[in-house]
């Protein structure tokens, strides 16, 4: 088979993978071992049935503390003819236990929760529904040490079997108790206990070697230079591996050296069940890993149409090829970080649920409205990451970052939803399918807030899960918020969008976007927004005029953002056109967006917050104050749900690490700016 790039669809993958693993007799459970009962027993699968070798409880027991009778000596007792029973000495519970009863003689026994039931007994009275007696006929005294010698009085008759555990409550011996393929949890462990069992035969867990692989990787705590890549792909995928019942192992980094890495691939083939090559994959002739499949085996699959992460490669080293006692399959896992994990749970999870013998994962899956139009690939299942929340009745999915690269989107995200090959996207408002990382109770204590982004919310974020809520933004500017609020997509919108007429924020806007609606606008900060430049300002910025020499290039915000409207109503002050600004039309979606355009060199300068310079080491030139206030229906600001939030406003420790920032002014926030009607 050829080595070069062709995507197939999933399911033929997916099916070449099975055909070939039942092929080299790698279909099922690879091996059982027995270990001993204890908290290291968690997460194991049973390999087999498991039934009670012993009933549960093996004996009739008193299921409370109390008084062991026969119910028939208890007949006729009444609140106002009530009987009474002497305590057995401990020589007469004695013969008791031994079927000696005195005749004409009613005698009792205490017995605590578990003990064993007397021969002679059918019943216990619950120590609480007796009245204890220093001498028959004596008034009520308080209870002496149960144990002793005395007389109780019942105003109540007692059934046969009351309050006992009778043999095999629990479990009868032979009584089935797990199936196999039981991924074990603690109350399976102490079921197994109960039931006679202090062994038990699991699955064995599948080995798994991960190899990373590229000369630009370097490890974990290396101080990076431009072109190097931290390499943790191998902590996400062992992580995955663990999670999912493997037993996985981190390989050295391997440079791109065909002959090393053929070494490394053999060396682990021979002892693990499956290794996984952590590497870019091209059609270009440096693509190492499909060329080691192919060298040491059987290349079944090299690319596959899903996005991110086609460019999977799906094989199965040979023994005849690397000198190991048995097949073993490989996968190429992309390098891109989401495409790495997605690969994850699309194929590994998957073959080590057949390795073990249990079930494949199966994520809850819920229909729920897309806020925003989205395309998608004609040819590929694509992979949408989604933030999904409650916005009063409707459940909505926010896509989040595309990017195969941007594994906070992973982080960020609520759920998956696939766009089925052919699809080519959803447009706003359709229903989709969501596979949820997070419950449903989760989702709905998540507050959805869509618009400007501000460093203040990533804080409030922070706070709020203190407070068992959860803060989902999107970042799509403060008029893309108030289009959010007015199609019902979120509770709240960050804003901060100045009226060149009157110099008010956000009130003029709410009008026009959202007329007829009520609304609260509630101050959170003001801020400083100037020009972003590198250490040292090289290129010597000092006001917007500068904008105009043809040698600086700018990073601008979206449409729609407040930043942009700033920026607009500024430069039409100053007679400045927009297109003698080289990079007006180059935009980014956050401050912190901006500074890492200005950080990377991508631009020489752009328009941003103080605390967007400092958090990426850059010298900031301020130029204006503002207004970043928060929009939200009425509805939803007296909604339980922000409860919280409005709490959070006068925290004083939230208020502390805002005013902390550079550039920050808290001294409005929680102020009810508007309330509009």
């Amino acid at each position: 088979m050829s080595v070069y790039l062709h995507d197939i669809p999933l399911a033929e993958a997916l099916q070449r993978l099975g055909e070939a693993l039942e092929a080299a007799g790698l279909g099922g459970i690879l091996g059982t071992e027995e270990i001993q009962l204890d908290v290291a027993a968690t997460g194991r699968v049973l390999a087999e049935a498991v039934f009670a070798r012993l009933s549960s409880p093996h004996y009739p027991a008193s299921a409370m503390d109390g008084y062991a009778v026969r119910s028939e000596d208890t007949a006729g007792a009444l609140p106002s003819t009530p009987v009474e029973l002497k305590v057995a000495t401990d020589q007469l519970r004695e013969n008791a236990h031994s079927h000696v009863y005195e005749e004409n003689q009613a005698y009792t026994c205490y017995l605590d929760t578990g003990d064993p039931l007397p021969d002679w007994a059918d019943a216990v009275i619950p120590i609480e529904q007796v009245e204890s007696l220093v001498t028959a006929g004596d008034g009520f005294s308080p209870a002496p040490d149960p144990r002793q010698p005395h007389i109780i009085r019942l105003r109540a008759a007692v059934t046969p079997w009351s309050h006992i555990r009778p043999v095999g409550e629990d479990f009868v011996a032979t009584q089935f108790v797990l199936p196999a393929g039981q991924v074990l949890r603690p109350v399976d462990l102490g079921a197994l206990a109960a039931s006679g069992h202090d062994r038990v035969l699991v699955a064995r867990k599948p080995r798994v070697a991960i190899l990373p692989t590229g000369s630009e990787l370097v490890p974990l705590g290396t101080a990076v230079k431009p072109g190097d890549i931290l390499e943790f792909n191998s902590l996400v995928l062992a992580a995955q591996v663990e999670g999912w019942g493997g037993e996985a192992t981190r390989l050295a980094i391997t440079p791109d050296n065909f002959n090393l890495l053929c070494a490394r691939v053999r060396e682990a083939a021979c002892t693990h069940d499956l290794v996984l090559i952590n590497a870019g994959s091209s059609a270009g002739s440096e693509d190492f890993s499909a060329r080691v499949v192919s060298e040491l085996g059987k290349l079944l699959v090299h690319g596959v149409a899903v996005r991110p992460g086609h460019p999977v490669i799906l094989g199965m080293l040979l023994p005849e090829r690397t000198g190991c006692e048995r097949p073993v399959p490989v996968i190429g896992v992309p390098g891109y970080p989401v495409s790495a994990a997605l690969t994850g749970e699309i194929f590994i999870e998957g073959l080590l649920a057949r390795w073990l013998g249990r079930s494949p994962f199966e994520p809850v899956i819920v229909t729920a409205r897309l806020t925003r139009k989205v395309t998608s690939p004609g040819g590929d299942d694509d992979y949408l990451r989604v933030a999904v929340g409650r916005v009063g009745e409707q459940l909505l999915a926010a896509p989040l970052a595309r990017g195969s690269g941007v594994i906070s989107s992973l982080v960020r995200a609520d759920g998956i939803a696939i766009l089925p090959s052919g699809s080519q996207g959803l447009p706003a408002g359709a229903d989709l399918q969501v596979r949820l990382y997070r419950s449903l109770a989760e989702l709905e204590r998540t507050i959805f807030a869509i618009g400007s982004h501000d460093i203040a919310l990533d804080l409030m974020a922070m706070f709020l899960s203190r407070r068992r809520r959860r803060l989902s933004s999107a970042n799509v500017g403060s008029q893309g918020g108030l289009v959010a609020l007015r199609r019902g997509e979120a509770h709240l919108a960050g804003a901060h969008l100045l009226d060149p007429l009157t110099g008010e924020y956000n009130l003029r806007y709410v009008g026009e976007y959202l007329p007829g609606m009520a609304i609260k606008l509630v101050a959170l900060v003001g801020r400083q927004q100037g020009l972003l430049v590198r250490p040292g300002n090289p290129i010597g910025l000092r006001s917007l005029e500068d904008l105009q020499k043809p040698e600086i290039s700018f990073v601008n915000r979206q449409r729609g953002a407040g930043t942009r409207v700033l920026l607009d109503y500024h430069l039409d002050r100053l007679g400045i056109k927009p297109q003698s600004v080289r990079g007006y039309t180059r935009e980014e979606y956050t401050h912190l967006a901006v500074a890492a355009a200005v950080q990377s060199g991508r631009a020489d300068c752009g328009l941003g917050i103080a605390a967007a310079a400092q958090a990426l080491g850059l010298d900031f030139i301020p130029l204006f104050q503002e207004q970043y206030q928060l929009v939200i229906p009425t509805v939803y600001y007296d909604d339980p749900l922000l409860a919280p939030l409005r709490e959070l406003l006068y925290d004083p420790t939230y208020r502390q690490s805002v005013a902390a920032l550079p550039g920050y002014d808290v001294s409005r926030m929680g102020e009810l700016v508007a309330d509009i009607q």
